[in-house]
């Protein structure tokens, strides 16, 4: 297996999907719990969609946020463990609707349903797998539908290396020791994204850049993207 690759992402958080769902559903994460939770779940609400698709939604946490709000949420993921985790909390907090699918699944059709959104929080980490899955966005979403992207800040995750496109090692510095085996992702710039939106239909109609509230630097960015009709 190539150890910077989309199947190595999907290996890696098959393997940390316990102390991922700890993480989060323990809030362990500063960045999360000050900024980024609030911020994408501020940014959908934004677009007042009845329905949304939450690809890449992990262990449910946004996809029962969502529903609370009365949307029609349903969370894809391609990580069995964490569908089931996500299966679970349901059962305690009903109204949200999972399934196991990989990107690679859904660019090639196997999810039909359209919804009037489609949420990737912090889940587009690969190469051809993240190409794939916006190319599918003419047939999941709703004409005039949005994608809203949350994703690392480029500049603030750029580090020392230069600032161009390319794949990257992972890391788990500041989790918990039970993390293991950390997933690599594919640095995309600025002009990358909206370059990736742009060749898949979508038109961006605002970035949003949520800051930390004691550096007063970006923690992320949103893309708000519309489906040309």
């Amino acid at each position: 297996m190539n150890p910077l690759s989309d199947e190595k992402i999907r290996a890696s958080w098959h393997s940390n999907a316990k102390p991922w769902t700890t993480a989060i559903r323990e809030q362990q994460i500063a960045s999360r719990r000050l900024v980024t939770d609030h911020a994408i779940i501020e940014a959908v609400l934004s677009v007042a969609p009845a329905s949304v698709l939450d690809i890449g939604c992990g262990e449910g946490w946004l996809t029962r946020a969502l529903a609370r709000k009365r949307i029609a949420t349903t969370g894809l993921d391609a990580v069995a463990e964490l569908i089931e985790q996500a299966g679970q909390a349901d059962l305690i907090e009903a109204g949200s609707d999972y399934h196991v699918m990989s990107y690679e699944q859904i660019a090639a059709g196997a999810w039909q349903q359209t919804a009037d959104a489609v949420v990737c929080n912090f889940a587009l980490l690969g190469k051809e797998s993240v190409e794939g899955l916006l190319a599918a966005m003419h047939w999941l979403l709703q004409p005039r539908g949005h994608l809203l992207v949350q994703t690392l800040h480029p500049r603030a995750a750029c580090g020392d290396l230069p600032y161009e496109d390319g794949w990257r090692e992972g890391s788990w510095a500041g989790f918990s020791p039970d993390f293991h085996d950390p997933a690599p992702w594919y640095f995309r710039t600025m002009e990358s994204w909206n370059q990736l939106f742009l060749q898949h239909g979508m038109r961006l109609i605002e970035r949003r850049e949520p800051l930390h509230p004691k550096t007063g630097q970006p923690t992320s960015v949103i893309f708000i993207a519309v489906r040309n009709a």
